[in-house]
């Protein structure tokens, strides 16, 4: 990763000014380490120099400018005698830097009981690897910043924390064959990422399919399909191609999401067929 002259993309986050509830939070925890470095008596200086980070970037955080990364805020909370408070803010400052829509999305799939994706271009972000989403950001034109590549690769790395619930969510993915076809990233990243779908794809909780491309009838032509369904009853879908791609929940609207999810399923490959297939593509890559 870049570094700038001051140091502060190293040891810090980029702040999104377009989420203000982000900015926020990150620019109250600023103040308050702020204030407990001046009620020491301790001059940005002097801190520093205990820590051994650039000044520019102890302004730049205490005035809500940049996120404070964990090793930051160990070093200033032992230099400041803060007795863990400030190191208390690992989770607050953590939880901001990922995007707003992103950080929406973990709560909901945090909460999710079933999880139901149809995925056309490439592979699903809760299925891939890390050097499959970096390739992905990577790629992306307008190009991201360094910094912005590093900050949404954290975020989708953080919404695999969903593999680890207990009780586990019921899963189920529908990838098209030409979305596991096409090598994004180079060989090995890809070879790395098939891997990892095979070995997903014999999760208990977890049914992966792939859509192959000599299908006459396809249900999914309209674009992605993406449901999640909570243990209340409710239930949020989403689709590029329906309701101008607007996430809804009315149950009329997710019938008609559930029915085409429903017909691609039965298209698909089975299971089985596509473990198979995988299988197939890691032997000829």
């Amino acid at each position: 990763m870049g570094v700038d002259s001051d140091g502060t993309e190293e040891h810090s986050w980029a702040v999104d000014p377009e989420d203000e509830q982000g900015a926020a939070v990150v620019a109250a925890l600023g103040r308050q380490m702020r204030a407990r470095r001046e009620a020491l008596g301790m001059r940005v200086g002097d801190l520093a120099a205990a820590i051994q980070y650039g000044e520019a970037l102890i302004y730049k955080v205490e005035g809500g400018k940049r996120i404070a990364k964990p090793e930051y805020l160990d070093k200033v909370d032992d230099a400041l005698k803060a007795g863990g408070l400030i190191r208390a803010m690992v989770e607050d400052l953590s939880r901001v830097r990922y995007p707003k829509k992103v950080r929406e999305l973990k709560k909901m799939e945090a909460k999710a009981v079933e999880v139901a994706a149809y995925s056309i271009h490439h592979v699903h972000g809760l299925l891939q690897t890390e050097a499959c989403a970096r390739a992905m950001f990577e790629m992306r034109q307008p190009a991201y910043t360094e910094d912005e590549v590093e900050r949404f690769v954290a975020a989708r790395q953080d919404r695999w924390s969903i593999f680890n619930r207990n009780p586990a969510p019921t899963l189920s993915f529908v990838h098209e064959e030409s979305a596991l076809r096409r090598p994004l990233g180079g060989t090995m990243v890809w070879r790395q990422q098939l891997e990892h779908l095979l070995e997903a794809s014999q999760l208990r909780n977890m049914s992966f399919q792939v859509m192959p491309l000599d299908r006459a009838v396809h249900a999914g032509m309209d674009g992605g399909i993406d449901v999640l369904k909570f243990g209340d009853g409710t239930a949020v879908g989403r689709s590029a191609g329906a309701f101008n791609g607007r996430p809804v929940s009315d149950a009329k609207q997710l019938r008609i999401l559930e029915l085409r999810y429903g017909m691609i399923r039965a298209q698909a490959l089975s299971p089985w067929e596509s473990r198979a297939f995988i299988e197939h593509l890691l032997g000829v890559t």
